[in-house]
């Protein structure tokens, strides 16, 4: 029986020209929590959003417990999701529901389950993140912390079996990211779920991941255990670990010579 819930075998998502990700096998382990990490704009939202079957992509596999989703009609499609729970950078509460209505939504949209049991379930999960106090205020009234805890009740409210996280650390005191990165950690053990977690925030991702993927240009430049990564002589790898501006990833978007660039620019 495989280990994996996730198959990716390579994947590769373009626009136009450009390799968004380029030809990307990645194994996501069935109740671990699997971190994607990498730079601004290298791809990792966009993978979530493959997994999830938003976008499709050029070409290569993606293989939920053992279901290609890259050939799967709609319908089967919707019924997949379900297992599904995704926490968005934004939060993307419904801004004219309240906290507890926004929790309730995918139980009222995928279940027939009774208000009694709709109420009691919202409450459980509202309590988890600490917002059972909460439920009656507007998405307005929230802070961005308390948005982001709110979007992860709703995202855990039907139990799914996968749960992807983008950019949870993003934007957020230290306090608070240490309290939902416990969260994270407390889910994963106790619902045994799978998790995947899309960051540049490498102290707070490192510290409950199971194993990390690093991506660069489109294409994996590492993987391992945190400890693997973190002790990597590859230069790539130093690079993002450290912080560092000059190294082989580059810090500017292609673009022609730059005073070739001014000089046609005159003409």
């Amino acid at each position: 029986m495989t280990q994996n819930w996730i198959e990716i075998r390579k994947l590769t998502f373009r626009r136009g020209n450009r390799a968004i990700l380029d030809s990307l096998d990645i194994d996501i382990h069935k109740g671990k929590i699997t971190a994607i990490l990498g730079p601004s704009g290298c791809g990792k939202t966009t993978l979530l959003r493959l997994i999830g079957s938003q976008l499709r992509p050029t070409d290569g596999s993606i293989r939920v417990d053992g279901t290609d989703i890259t050939q799967l009609q709609r319908k089967a499609l919707f019924k997949l999701r379900e297992q599904m729970g995704m926490l968005f950078q934004s939060g993307a509460l419904f801004t004219d529901l309240s906290v507890y209505e926004n929790v309730a939504f995918p139980l009222r949209l995928h279940t027939q389950l009774s208000e009694s049991m709709i109420r009691d379930l919202v409450l459980m999960k509202l309590h988890a993140v600490g917002l059972r106090g909460a439920r009656d205020l507007m998405p307005a009234e929230l802070s961005g912390g308390m948005a982001r805890r709110a979007a992860l009740a709703r995202a855990i409210i039907l139990d799914p079996q996968l749960i992807m996280y983008d950019e949870p650390f993003v934007g957020q005191d230290p306090i608070f990211a240490g309290v939902l990165r416990d969260l994270i950690k407390r889910i994963n053990d106790a619902m045994g779920c799978t998790c995947i977690i899309v960051s540049h925030d490498i102290a707070e991702t490192l510290a409950i991941s199971d194993y990390i993927y690093v991506l660069a240009n489109g294409r994996i430049i590492g993987r391992g255990t945190p400890d693997a990564v973190r002790n990597s002589d590859d230069p790539w790898l130093r690079q993002f670990l450290q912080g560092l501006p000059d190294g082989p990833v580059p810090f500017h978007y292609p673009a022609p010579e730059y005073l070739l660039d001014l000089r046609l620019g005159e003409g």
